[in-house]
């Protein structure tokens, strides 16, 4: 069964693997960067991503492929904050990609449902009170994916020493979850990432995807994010087919929802796989 957060609308309690498409709004992401940097292009491609069927349309203003430099709060919140408010007012449900407080505040003032914070709340030592602190002042607590993360862009490809990678990345990740408990983030609105592509080599997050006993250990919905990323590029085949091909995997193994590019072969991938995966289906 798969398992999911609770506080988001009943039309994301779905029984299948939900489909969160990325929309980067900056000049730099590694697959899409620049495509969809300025308002009218970001609205236009978060409509399209929720005709296509994504559930939901994560937002994100700053870059966080390997090496990218940081921007600065105001330049992120200039990028994020309209696309957010825009389409949320349409009836779209929109997380936010970011690893700031301010931000993430923000944007769940403007109608974000999700924080999606791929440090885990450890960048910015204000974002779990943030988080936590929602449910007081707007009444409707955001659900906060946390990811496994050891540093920024700049650090990370030099980050990945692990003895046991899916373990000790789940130990890790304990940690942090335990640090956005104390802070006053409920489990039920937990989700953990493994973070793919985040401190890990290419074979290292094979390694991840393979350990879903590590994955479940939290107790809490998982999210996947593999989209288009290095080391499925070295099966040197496509990227949007291999990601659907994981979403696929992801599915049959109860993740709650994956991140990607390309949202219609994953929309159809998850459907499969939770047709083929429920005893009622008559498979």
């Amino acid at each position: 069964m798969i398992r999911r957060p609770c506080g988001l609308p009943r039309d994301l309690e779905r029984e299948e693997t939900l489909v969160m498409g990325i929309l980067n709004v900056t000049p730099d992401s590694f697959s899409d960067g620049g495509a969809h940097d300025d308002l009218e292009r970001a609205l236009a491609h978060g409509r399209l991503l929720a005709r296509q069927g994504a559930a939901v349309v994560d937002v994100g203003g700053e870059s966080t492929r390997p090496g990218a430099e940081r921007v600065s709060e105001a330049e992120e919140l200039r990028r994020v904050i309209p696309v957010v408010a825009a389409l949320a007012g349409e009836g779209i449900a929109v997380s936010v990609d970011t690893m700031r407080a301010a931000v993430a505040a923000e944007s769940v003032a403007a109608g974000a449902l999700i924080i999606n914070d791929v440090s885990a709340g450890q960048a910015d030592p204000a974002m779990a009170a943030t988080a936590a602190e929602a449910r007081t002042r707007l009444g409707a607590p955001p659900v906060f994916v946390a990811m496994h993360w050891r540093g920024h862009s700049d650090v990370m490809n030099a980050l990945d020493s692990y003895e046991d990678v899916a373990r000790d990345s789940a130990r890790e990740l304990a940690a942090q979850l335990d640090a956005l408990r104390t802070a006053g983030v409920e489990d039920e609105l937990l989700v953990v990432d493994p973070g793919l592509g985040f401190s890990k080599s290419g074979e290292q997050n094979w390694e991840v995807l393979r350990d879903w006993e590590a994955m479940r250990s939290h107790g809490l919905p998982i999210l996947i994010g593999a989209s288009r990323k290095r080391f499925l590029g070295a099966l040197d085949v496509d990227r949007d087919a291999a990601t659907a091909a994981v979403t696929t995997y992801s599915a049959l193994h109860e993740a709650w929802a994956v991140r990607v590019h390309e949202v219609p072969g994953s929309v159809a991938a998850a459907r499969v796989a939770g047709r083929v995966s429920l005893p009622s289906a008559g498979l």
